[in-house]
């Protein structure tokens, strides 16, 4: 059995040569494996499943002729990708995950989530995501002209560029009790995530028992991924 994870391609019409990159994993890589799991921030702005963009229904195309081809794939909601819904995951024939959630791989028990909800020293950001995660306002969103989207998609990533640029290093990183509390409240051994595009291995001590959190990286910088096989997990960079 192998499963792949994978977080943070932002991907965008101004990027092809990262959107060309994931087609070539889907195509390679990751083509024969049991499972997918993409974990956050797809897109670098998903404004809605009724999009036309021809960049992002590439991608849409490629995820489902993987599914067509027996790998499982399931999609987790992010930051800049919150607007992903039904249409989406009918067209490439995901399944969507909801955050965080647990999967078994062997005899594993692991967690998995984009990570922004751990970020909670970010007080001014876990504000937001409260709202954009509100059913109310995604369909209020929904409604308003794909053109006004894009503004608002484009004015909140330039507010996210200036707030990531003032604030501390520590604010925009998870914090260490807010970790242990969840994997202690899951009884999970592994957790998996991304959003902090700072990838990595991190050992975890929760109620006596020493357990591992993984960070997935960002792929306009290390595209750092994980493949999990019968021998177990592994961080590594995209084979692609």
């Amino acid at each position: 059995m192998t499963a792949w994870f994978a977080s943070d391609l932002h991907l965008d019409p101004s990027t092809p040569d990262i959107s060309a990159r994931f087609r070539r994993f889907l195509a390679g890589p990751v083509r024969g494996a049991r499972m997918l799991f993409l974990l956050g921030d797809l897109f670098e702005a998903w404004i809605g499943d009724d999009d036309p963009e021809p960049a992002h229904r590439e991608v849409v195309a490629a995820i489902g002729a993987l599914s067509a081809a027996g790998t499982r794939v399931y999609v987790m909601r992010g930051n800049r990708d919150f607007m992903i819904g039904d249409r989406f995951c009918d067209e490439s024939r995901a399944t969507l995950l909801a955050d965080p959630s647990i999967v078994t791989l062997g005899s594993e028990r692991v967690l998995l989530t984009h990570g922004d909800g751990l970020c909670v020293d970010d007080r001014a950001y876990q504000r937001l995501r409260a709202l954009v995660h509100d059913p109310g306002l995604r369909a209020a969103f929904a409604r308003l002209p794909i053109d006004a989207r894009r503004r608002l998609a484009t004015e909140a990533r330039a507010g996210s560029r200036e707030h990531l640029a003032q604030a501390a290093a520590y604010i925009t990183d998870v914090n260490q009790s807010a970790v242990a509390r969840v994997l202690e409240e899951s009884d999970a051994t592994l957790m998996i995530h991304g959003h902090t595009h700072r990838p990595g291995v991190h050992r975890v001590p929760a109620q006596g028992r020493e357990r591992t959190r993984v960070v997935l990286g960002a792929w306009h910088d290390a595209a750092d991924v994980v493949r999990w096989d019968d021998a177990g997990w592994q961080l590594l960079p995209c084979p692609i």
